[in-house]
């Protein structure tokens, strides 16, 4: 970076006090927090978090020196709530990702609902053929939650998953978002936020917990049933 480019010592030092203040400004929002979900924290959060972000910018650029701070970055973090007080609708978005553990478990429980539907009088198109047509199989026959909850019966191993409630005036028209379900989501209407994430798991094992300890798990004798399902092929 050049030297006309650089900010001034002055500037720097403005933007430290920036962060005494945006500090100071945090502790008080913390001692007067009223919930757990005080909103007045999380914009005292955030502030403190842009404040040290640009004094560690500034900082770096006129004395090629870093704090020793991590600044969370804006995908990290909600901003404040900025929705409706009394909201007459909410939206419930979900992603949930899976590692296709075991394809021929996953195969052979989808061969099982496709026998069940022909059976019944359903068409037998054999779309249980092939991966991608066993998942549309499932997921059509059984709900997100169902299969989240049996995962390991469907040959389905758990990944990251996040759960976001948003608030609006009023509910979108029928068929308005189809095409593009998780776009133009305003952050500020975010009324909570729930991850599931095998990263939270490694930093509780870090901080010292027992992942030595084996209990008896009724999925694995679930499993142990289903071991047939392969012989079926």
């Amino acid at each position: 970076m050049s030297d006309a480019a650089q900010p001034t010592a002055a500037e720097v030092r403005a933007a430290a006090e920036a962060v005494k203040t945006a500090l100071d400004r945090h502790l008080a929002a913390v001692e007067r927090r009223s919930g757990e979900d005080d909103p007045a924290v999380s914009e005292a959060f955030n502030q403190l978090a842009a404040a040290a972000e640009a004094y560690d910018e500034l900082l770096y650029d006129r004395y090629d020196e870093v704090t020793p701070f991590e600044i969370p970055g804006a995908e990290d973090t909600l901003p404040p709530y900025a929705g409706p007080d009394e909201p007459n609708a909410i939206s419930v978005l979900i992603r949930r990702d899976y590692t296709v553990a075991e394809p021929q478990r996953l195969l052979a429980q989808a061969h099982r609902v496709e026998a069940a539907e022909f059976d019944a009088g359903g068409d037998d198109d054999q779309a249980a053929g092939t991966l991608p047509g066993a998942l549309g199989v499932l997921f059509g026959e059984f709900e997100p939650d169902e299969i989240a909850s049996r995962h390991k019966e469907f040959g389905l191993e758990e990944g990251d998953s996040t759960l976001w409630v948003t608030a609006s005036e009023e509910p979108p028209e029928a068929g308005e978002w189809l095409d593009s379900p998780f776009e133009h989501i305003d952050a500020q209407h975010v009324v909570c936020r729930f991850d599931v994430s095998a990263v939270f798991d490694d930093d509780e094992v870090s901080a010292g917990e027992d992942d030595d300890i084996d209990f008896v798990d009724e999925d694995d004798e679930d499993e142990e049933q289903l071991e047939p399902l392969d012989a079926e092929k």
